[in-house]
């Protein structure tokens, strides 16, 4: 798998250049105003996951258009104490899945609030929440098409906000201290979590790894691997739509939320990724105000540093979070 993008040291010196559009906080406040007066209050219900060490609950909060979203919060069998949060965002065409998967940052003692992706669930977890707002017209297969040239009409519009939603759905449950809430995610949930974190003031950290949706303009001309290469095959048939159609990709573009943000930060990167180019990745970083640190897996694809990264991210969160090992462990026996 070799290098298709520019090298560490091309990386490192490369900047995007590239202005947020006109309007692009208007258009955010607008969006995000509109949401808020349409939420309801979530609903958090108990259900039997066959996890003794492990509370899951089925959750389901007021996204987008006052539409349900649903998610799964795990929390540890014996908290002790308001709990940090960790949020997170899935990858392009994963849903939340079953509810005794994914179970590392409970055991670690932490709440974890795994947010469904409206629309998606077709690779390798199921989903259960639909995407009804907007349409497919002329689209090609997946989402970054889908709401072609108008912002308003664009599906990540709809996901931006209810990633946004279910921040506040985290801050709102009893036993999660709304002040250490840190988003996360891989690739498509790196790209939100960073949406997020430009979004959402009062973040305790963001862990975009390996994020997509960061300076689509040129993931566009040099992804080797699809979801980038939706664009290059809606314009391959449609030459004449290409500026209006990145014109309105860019309001869901990292690169114009990063320099919002001010949450500390941990990105990860992958040098030999055909599917978010490094450059792509490390251009979010440079644009992203807080305080940040980079981990960079030179020899990965897109699968980025695995295991070996979320150990780095846990020791990451820990420091930030801290840790009660009483909710990670449970009670002493007796």
């Amino acid at each position: 798998m070799p290098l298709t993008d520019l090298t560490l040291a091309e990386c490192l010196d490369y900047r995007a250049g590239q202005p947020a559009p006109a309007g692009f906080g208007a258009f955010w406040s607008r969006t995000l105003e509109e949401a808020g007066r349409t939420a309801r209050p979530p609903r958090f219900e108990a259900v039997d996951a066959g996890l003794p060490a492990v509370r899951v609950s089925d959750v389901t909060f007021t996204g987008y258009g006052g539409e349900p979203v649903r998610g799964w919060l795990r929390l540890p069998a014996a908290p002790v104490g308001p709990l940090g949060c960790v949020v997170e965002y899935l990858g392009y065409g994963r849903g939340r899945g079953l509810p005794h998967e994914n179970l590392t940052w409970a055991a670690a003692g932490y709440a974890h609030l795994v947010m469904d992706t409206r629309g998606q669930g077709w690779s390798a977890a199921p989903g259960a929440t639909p995407d009804t707002g907007g349409t497919a017209d002329g689209s090609v297969p997946g989402f970054l098409t889908r709401g072609t040239d108008r912002p308003d009409d664009h599906y990540y519009r709809r996901l931006y906000t209810d990633a946004v939603r279910c921040v506040a759905a985290a801050r709102s449950h009893p036993e999660i201290d709304p002040d250490r809430v840190v988003v996360t995610g891989v690739s498509q949930g790196g790209g939100i979590a960073l949406a997020v974190a430009g979004l959402v003031p009062g973040l305790a950290g963001v862990l975009p790894d390996v994020p997509f949706l960061c300076h689509i303009r040129r993931g566009a001309e040099r992804a080797v691997l699809p979801p980038y290469t939706e664009i290059a095959g809606y314009l391959a048939l449609h030459r004449d739509r290409a500026e209006p159609l990145l014109a309105a990709l860019d309001h869901f573009d990292g690169l114009h939320f990063a320099p919002r943000a001010t949450a500390p930060a941990l990105f990860s990167v992958a040098m030999m990724d055909q599917v978010c180019p490094p450059s792509t990745c490390i251009a979010a970083y440079h644009a992203y105000a807080g305080p940040k640190e980079l981990a960079v897996y030179h020899y990965n694809g897109h699968e980025g540093g695995g295991e070996f990264h979320r150990a780095r991210q846990l020791a990451w969160v820990r420091e930030r979070l801290g840790q009660d090992l009483t909710a990670a462990l449970g009670p002493e026996p007796r």
